[in-house]
């Protein structure tokens, strides 16, 4: 199965999608603002990438406010965090068989 969690406003995303060609390819896209990730779909991402703070964007508008940047998080804080917000993943994230592909690296997918 080759998936694609992105955002669609997302002008990242947007690009990284157009430049492999994701809908042309067939590859699965879930939009995660309007079709929320699973906690099911994050542990198989976290089993790919090895760990949730790899899977957790810091770029989150919603970083800061929050006082994030002041916390010592926990790799349950970050699993939390990215389920309570969907900006806080890190995107977009492609999964193609038993490859993850995250952020730029979607390029490779």
């Amino acid at each position: 199965m080759n998936k694609i969690y992105y955002l669609s406003t997302c002008n990242t995303c947007k690009k990284i999608l157009e430049e492999i060609r994701a809908k042309e390819r067939g590859i699965i896209l879930q939009d995660i603002k309007k079709d929320k990730i699973t906690p099911e779909q994050l542990d198989e991402m976290h089993r790919l990438a090895g760990s949730y703070e790899a899977l957790f964007s810091r770029r989150s508008q919603q970083y800061r406010p929050m006082g994030l940047h002041e916390k010592e998080l926990t790799e349950a804080d970050y699993r939390d965090l990215i389920l309570q917000e969907y900006s806080f993943l890190k995107r977009p994230v492609g999964i193609s068989g038993e490859r993850i592909f995250i952020a730029a690296e979607t390029r490779n997918m």
